[in-house]
């Protein structure tokens, strides 16, 4: 077994942590809703790779500079104000060895579930689901939340080039190995030329629900998510989400491996997030796919990155306020 250990200064990391949240110790984490954690894995990638940098550049997108007071304008809620909230550092893999990666970061998260909190990862190419949501089954029970996956792809091969782990197989794994049934899983956003029929056929077999870019259209965003939510939350009471920066336009968010034109805005994104924290009881979080090496100057992926974290635990604190007696 691969044990986990996490670094606030390594090979791709940043010294900064969240939002200048209080540096934590992977098993040092009584008392806390949220831990941050950053995985620097892009070994699963099979297009443009750079997401290994992606955590110190999801930390870097922050205007407000650390310790800054910063209350949602919509709710008048500062999030560090309303849960505890850490920063363990990111992980330390070995690079290019995906195997061990996995097992490394399934422990962690493992580890940071099993002490009552939630972990939100900072990605990192989309392997990393497997064992993030993985690692929160092991603790939560296998089958016992739903995973609601934002993606322009679906992330569901039977293989990557011959082998098991990747980028494009994260959310087979899961539900081949029981930790999230397929009744369990929707996903938002999928659109342009994969996967290929044989692959949408299993993933109707699995009774996953799928919302396309398309449906979208005609139907509407809020529409799809109250049907999503209302699917997936039948018999649970729990969720985790996942977000790949690709379910956004690339023209909003050009730092990422695989782009695919066609998307949902920045807007979209962040509103639809924040309902969903508020009204689900979030039990751990991944952001994705950000590969800042191709985001140009403006570093606007990063910054929206940094703004789905956000989004997420100001849905958590809204709903811990709404459930907390006056």
């Amino acid at each position: 077994m691969s044990t986990a250990s996490t670094t606030h200064d390594g090979d791709f990391a940043n010294r900064a942590t969240f939002a200048g949240a209080d540096r934590a110790k992977l098993d040092d984490l009584d008392g806390v809703d949220v831990a941050i954690v950053g995985a620097p894995f892009d070994w699963g990638t099979t297009n443009r790779p750079g997401a290994r940098y992606g955590p110190a550049a999801i930390r870097r997108g922050d205007s407000f500079g650390a310790h800054a007071s910063r209350p949602h304008l919509p709710t008048a809620i500062d999030p560090f104000e309303q849960l505890r909230i850490v920063d363990v550092g990111d992980f330390q893999l070995p690079l290019g060895y995906i195997e061990e990666s996995v097992a490394q970061i399934r422990d962690g998260i493992t580890r940071i579930a099993s002490q009552g909190a939630a972990p939100l990862v900072l990605g990192g190419d989309h392997t990393i689901t497997f064992p993030n949501a993985g690692g929160v089954a092991d603790v939560h029970g296998h089958g016992e939340f739903a995973l609601i996956h934002f993606d322009a792809h679906a992330d569901t091969g039977e293989t990557q080039h011959g082998r098991l782990l990747g980028h494009a197989t994260p959310m087979r794994r899961l539900i081949e190995s029981g930790a999230v049934p397929g009744r369990r899983f929707v996903q938002i956003g999928l659109r342009g030329y994969w996967p290929p029929p044989e692959v949408v056929a299993w993933m109707r077999e699995q009774e996953m629900r799928t919302y396309l870019m398309t449906e979208i259209l005609d139907r509407g965003l809020a529409t799809v998510v109250d049907e999503a939510l209302e699917y997936a939350l039948s018999g649970v009471s729990k969720a985790f989400i996942s977000v790949d920066i690709d379910v956004v336009d690339p023209g909003m968010a050009p730092g990422t491996g695989t782009p695919e034109p066609g998307g949902l805005t920045s807007r979209e994104l962040l509103h639809t997030l924040r309902r969903i924290a508020r009204e689900l009881n979030v039990v751990g979080a991944d952001v994705v796919e950000v590969s800042p090496p191709y985001d140009g100057p403006g570093e606007i992926t990063s910054i929206l990155a940094n703004r789905v974290v956000l989004e997420i635990l100001n849905g958590m604190a809204e709903r811990k306020v709404a459930d907390t007696p006056a």
